[in-house]
Parts: structure tokens; sequence; C-alpha cells
């Protein structure tokens, strides 16, 4: 594994054999967690589309007015959803800073995606991997599990589990798919066809996209 200039933007290799690095995502510039709201309201859409036209259908209402009416109530739903989530993005952007820091854990087994709160500044994160990585004996995983104990929210993958694999390198990031569960895995330039082909090769069941 390549020696990068900065052990906690690049990907790295630490003492107990797992992959870490620190991701800084610029909201203003990366709308990828935008996307996926929206993906979610489409999808919340679709399903009081398709509830609202079967309660239309069983109750013998279903005819063009109806279908009409419904069709005009979806459009404004659907609009008030899309103003909403904008104005709700760049809140939650403007009080995070206009950034998303998540630190990765990758090894054989599972990658993690670990959001690390507001207050916990890259430069921190940094700076304990690269404690964490200039330890050469004793137990490194102490400052691993106490800066984990930190963190905001995560997401584990385990690979027997995931089921596609979606690289979208303008985005710097990579999905990690499952049947019910969508992580998120972002990496640098510089990484990023590393991070993708370990994910390949250690997903028995991925279906790449």
């Amino acid at each position: 594994m390549r020696t990068p200039k900065d052990p906690g933007e690049r990907v790295t290799l630490f003492p107990d054999g797992k992959f870490r690095w620190v991701f800084e995502l610029n909201m203003l510039k990366n709308y990828s967690i935008l996307f996926d709201l929206w993906k979610v309201f489409g999808i919340t859409i679709g399903i009081l589309v398709v509830f609202a036209f079967f309660m239309l259908l069983f109750s013998g209402n279903l005819d063009l007015d109806s279908i009409k009416g419904l069709g005009i109530g979806i459009l404004i739903t659907a609009g008030i959803m899309f103003v909403l989530s904008i104005v709700g993005y760049f809140f939650y952007a403007a009080t995070s800073g206009w950034k998303y820091v998540v630190l990765f854990i990758m090894d054989d087994q599972q990658v993690i995606h670990q959001q690390m709160p507001k207050q916990v500044k890259k430069a921190h994160a940094i700076g304990a991997l690269t404690i964490l990585a200039g330890l050469i004996s004793g137990r490194p995983g102490t400052i691993g599990t106490a800066l984990l104990a930190q963190s905001r929210t995560s997401m584990t993958s385990n690979y027997d589990s995931v089921k596609k694999l979606i690289p979208q390198r303008g985005m710097n990031l990579i999905k990690v798919n499952e049947t019910l569960e969508k992580n998120r895995v972002y990496v640098c330039d510089e990484d990023f066809d590393f991070v993708y082909q370990y994910l390949c090769t250690h997903c028995p069941n991925v279906k790449r996209k």
C-alpha cells in the first residue's frame, strides 16, 4: 500500500490490518446527499400514488376526474416536498459548517461509514488517525475505539450482504447497496480505483454497475 503524504485524507493501512481514511464532503459542491434525499422522496411519492390508486379502485370511484384530482394532488405534494428538501438540505449543511466529515474503516469483512459529529473538526480526526498510524506495537485499536465513541452515526456493510456496487467517480462516491441498506463510501480521486477494486474483490454477491 502506498505511503500517503496525509494519512488522514488518503486511504491508509493501519497496524491492526484495517484501512482508514477521513473524507470531508463539501456540501456546496457535491450534492450526492441531496440526490439521495430526492430519491427517497420519489419512492415515497410513488408509494402514495399506488396506495391512492388502489383506494379509488376498490371504492369504485376510479374515473377520469378522480385520476385528474389525484394527479394534481401528487404534483402539489411533490412540489412541496421538493422545496422542503432543498430548504432542509441547506439548513443542515449550514449548521454543519457546509461540511460532511466521515471516517471510513475497511477490512476484508466489512466497510464502516462513521459520520463525525460537527464539533469534531477534520484536523482533529486526522490527528487521531496519524497517532494511530504511528503505533507499531501495543494496542492501536484503543485510540480507534475512542475516536468511534465520539461519532454520531454509523453504518456497516458486511460484504456477504452487498448486492451492488455503483461507482460515481465525479462525486467521489461508491454506492454499496444491500437489499434494504444503502451505504455510501466517499474516497479521494487518488484512491478511488483502489477502494472500488478492493470492494469488488471482497463482495462475492456483487452486481457491478
